[in-house]
């Protein structure tokens, strides 16, 4: 389902390059408290397209991230989208942040059970089956970094997500392909949000005789979920469904495989 033949593309596609800006690094807080590795479990819950890890941030850490991004200068999005764009009404805050996104990576358990080295409870994948799921090597998040606040009334209709090419930082720096999404979850209806699930919708079967449209598949809200979904060629369309109370806060990168 390729996001520039079918459908709507998310505006955060290759449009995004432009919107990036040089505004001054936040001092993001500290990773504390984080759960043990040994303690969390990878769970693939649509094979080959969406991949959750709970619980890799603690409420306590969420809690008090929430409480620094709503410090930020955050920006509607324009009430009316570009051209093939979906419709978007939320505020976000956007910036370039090698270092954050080498601490999200690295500082928690995400590298280690995506690269499937975790001590906890990972998917049981050799190395050629974990290449073909990611997309290739994965050798860290996109250092753009997106900050979402949807409150009241606000949703993200559905959409496919494009994928981009980056530069991943280091010596040297390596030319890298996003292949997934990642959306971590800083609120849910534990902390007063309700509404605001991110719903996939599967492709219907190609002989429409007698074929019914797949059931959506339904991921909740929850405080601390690593979201992982597949993007680019193969994403599958979704959309963030309205937040009918309270607030839903998200971290935004993607996984980036060497090209």
């Amino acid at each position: 389902m390729p996001p520039k033949t079918k459908g709507k593309s998310a505006a955060s596609s290759k449009a995004k390059v432009s919107l990036r800006t040089t505004q001054q690094t936040p001092n993001w807080p500290a990773f504390t408290p984080l759960i043990p590795e040994s303690d969390l479990s990878l769970r693939e819950v649509l094979p080959g397209q969406i991949v959750t890890l709970p619980n890799l941030f603690t409420a306590t850490l969420c809690k008090n991230y929430v409480s620094f991004l709503s410090t930020l200068s955050l920006t509607t999005t324009p009430g009316k989208p570009k051209k093939g764009d979906a419709v978007r009404v939320n505020d976000r805050y956007q910036i370039d942040d090698p270092a954050f996104a080498e601490r999200l990576w690295s500082g928690t358990a995400l590298k280690n059970f995506v690269t499937g080295h975790a001590s906890g409870h990972g998917l049981d994948l050799s190395d050629e089956q974990r290449k073909e799921l990611w997309g290739g090597e994965v050798i860290g998040l996109n250092p753009n970094i997106r900050i979402y606040r949807y409150s009241k009334g606000q949703f993200f209709d559905q959409h496919y997500d494009d994928f981009n090419n980056v530069i991943v930082p280091g010596t040297p720096p390596t030319p890298a392909r996003t292949t997934w999404t990642l959306l971590l979850y800083l609120t849910s209806p534990a902390t007063g949000c309700i509404g605001g699930e991110t719903v996939f919708y599967p492709d219907p079967p190609k002989k429409k005789s007698r074929a019914h449209q797949p059931e959506p598949f339904i991921v909740d809200l929850e405080v601390g979920l690593a979201l992982l979904h597949k993007h680019g060629a193969d994403c599958m369309l979704h959309e963030g469904r309205e937040v009918l109370q309270g607030e839903k806060w998200v971290i935004r990168s993607d996984l980036c495989v060497k090209r």
